[in-house]
C-alpha cells in the first residue's frame, strides 16, 4: 500500500514549485504523490462487480481449457498414421460432442468425428476440418499435407491451473466477468466504492427547473460533474448549489469531508474569487496550488480537507470538463484503487493552425477523422471561448499542445485524445 505524503512533503520534492503557474506535469505529480486508494474490501456478487475495481489477484482455481478439444468440427485422428504425401484411409470409431465425450477405445487405423470444444479422444493428437475429407459411408479419406496438432487446443492452453487471471487494480469490464464466470467465482473481491462528494458554487446559479431572474444561469457544471462521475462508477453525494458567503462555503466542505474520500467543486477559484475561498480552505485543510500554467482551466486548486482530497475546478463549463479529464480523473482512479489508465494519445495531422506560446499546455477543442488513405487528420472545431460548452459536445477530441511547444502550422503532427468513452 503506498503511504500518501502530505501536501508539504510532495511540494519539497519539486525544485520548480510554483503555486502561482504550476505546469501540467508538476501539478499531477504533486497530485499523485497526495493521494492514495480506498484500503477497504468487500466481496460483490459477479453480476455487481461491473467496473468495480479488483481488490486482490485472481488465480485460476481450473486449467482451461480443462482437456484437450478440438478447435474446429472435422476428424481426430493419429498424426503418425497419417501418410505424408499421399491420401490416407480411416475407419470412423465414433463421435465426440461438447460436452458428450467418446467413451470407447480408438485402434489402429481409427478416427473420431468431433465436433468444436469436444474433447480430443485419447490416443489422438490432430483434427482435419470436414471441409478437407471425403466421407463413404464409415471410411474418411484425409487429405495429404496435415500438420501433426492442427486444430487442437491444449489442456490449460488458455490459462494454466494457479495461473494469474486478473491482477488487482484492474477495473472489471464484461469480458472480465465472463472470465471470471468461466473459472467458476460466483463473487469476488472488490475495493469499495469511492465516495466522492461536488457542488457548484455562485450566487447567480438556479437549478434546472427552477425560473431565472436578471443575471441568473442553470447551473450546467453540477450535471457535467455528475455524468463524468457516474462514469468512474463512484458514489456520488451531490451537495447542491453553494452561496457566495462564507459560512454556506463552510458548511459545505464540512459536510463533504465528512462523508467523502474526495471533494470536486466547480468555481470559486478564479483570481477575483480565490481570496474568499483560500479563508475557507487554510481554515478547514490545506491546499497546493490554485493556478496551473493551461489553458482552459488555469484556475484549479488542490489540496486535502481533513482525509478528503480536494479539487476545485473552475467555474467556466468547458475548463470543468479540461481539469476533471486531465486531473481529477486520474487522482481518483488512483484513489479508488485502480491501475494506471493514462488516457491514449492519438497522433494526427492538423488541417488548422493553432495559435500557441510556450510555456503553458492547451487543450484545443477539435475534430478527429479518419482519411481514405488510413491516417489520422484533425480540425480545429468551434469557439474556444471557455464558457461555450456546446463545443465539447460537437467536438470529439481535444488536442493537446504540450508546455514547451509553439505555435502548430496547417501540416503538422499533433497529439489528440479522443472524447469516445468520456464524455
Amino acid at each position: 500500500m503506498s503511504v500518501p505524503q502530505t501536501l508539504a512533503e510532495a511540494i519539497s520534492c519539486l525544485s520548480d514549485y510554483d503555486p502561482n503557474a504550476l505546469p501540467v506535469a508538476r501539478a499531477r505529480e504533486i497530485i499523485d504523490r497526495v493521494v492514495v486508494p480506498v484500503e477497504a474490501v468487500e466481496r460483490v456478487a459477479l453480476r455487481s462487480a461491473l467496473g468495480r475495481v479488483l481488490a486482490r489477484d485472481i488465480a485460476s482455481p481450473i486449467d482451461v481449457p480443462a482437456a484437450d478439444n478440438s478447435a474446429m468440427d472435422g476428424y481426430a485422428v493419429r498424426a503418425a498414421e497419417l501418410v505424408a504425401d499421399a491420401p490416407t484411409t480411416l475407419t470412423i470409431a465414433g463421435t465426440a460432442l461438447a460436452g458428450r465425450p467418446f467413451d470407447g477405445v480408438v485402434g489402429p487405423g481409427q478416427a473420431v468425428r468431433v465436433t468444436t470444444g469436444a474433447v480430443m479422444p485419447a490416443g489422438l493428437d490432430t483434427v482435419v476440418i470436414q471441409e478437407v475429407v471425403r466421407l463413404d459411408g464409415d471410411r474418411l479419406t484425409v487429405p495429404a499435407g496435415q500438420k501433426q496438432g492442427q486444430h487442437r487446443r491444449l489442456r490449460g492452453e488458455d490459462l494454466a491451473r494457479g495461473k494469474p487471471a486478473l491482477c488487482a487494480g484492474k477495473r472489471l469490464a464484461p469480458a472480465d466477468l465472463g472470465l471470471l464466470a468461466s473459472l467458476g467465482f460466483p463473487e469476488v473481491p472488490v475495493r469499495r466504492r469511492l465516495r466522492v462528494a461536488f457542488f457548484s458554487t455562485g450566487d447567480e446559479l438556479r437549478t434546472v427547473g427552477e425560473p431565472l431572474g436578471p443575471g441568473e444561469l442553470y447551473d450546467s457544471n453540477r450535471y457535467t460533474l455528475y455524468g463524468m462521475l457516474s462514469r468512474l462508477g463512484v458514489e456520488l453525494i451531490d451537495l447542491g448549489v453553494v452561496r457566495d458567503d462564507p459560512d454556506s462555503l463552510e458548511q459545505a466542505v464540512r459536510i463533504a469531508s465528512e462523508c467523502a474520500d474526495a471533494i470536486v467543486s466547480s468555481g470559486g477559484v478564479s483570481v477575483g474569487e480565490a481570496d474568499f475561498t483560500k479563508r475557507i480552505m487554510a481554515k478547514l485543510g490545506d491546499i497546493a496550488f490554485w493556478t496551473i500554467a493551461m489553458r482552459p482551466g488555469r484556475p484549479m486548486a488542490f489540496g486535502r480537507i481533513g482525509r478528503a482530497s480536494y479539487f476545485g475546478l473552475p467555474g467556466n463549463p468547458v475548463a470543468v470538463m479540461i481539469t476533471f479529464y486531465f486531473f481529477a480523473r486520474d487522482a481518483l482512479l488512483r484513489q479508488m484503487g485502480a491501475e494506471s489508465a493514462p488516457l491514449p494519445l492519438v497522433r494526427a495531422r492538423s488541417l488548422s493552425a493553432f495559435r500557441k506560446r510556450p510555456g503553458r499546455t492547451e487543450y484545443q477543442r477539435a475534430r478527429l477523422a479518419l482519411e481514405p488513405d488510413g491516417t489520422m487528420s484533425v480540425r480545429s472545431f468551434g469557439s474556444r471561448g471557455s464558457g461555450v460548452l456546446r463545443s465539447m459536445s460537437e467536438a470529439n477530441c481535444v488536442v493537446v499542445l504540450h508546455h514547451e511547444q509553439g505555435p502548430v502550422e496547417v501540416g503538422d503532427a499533433v497529439d489528440c485524445i479522443a472524447f469516445e468513452g468520456l464524455v
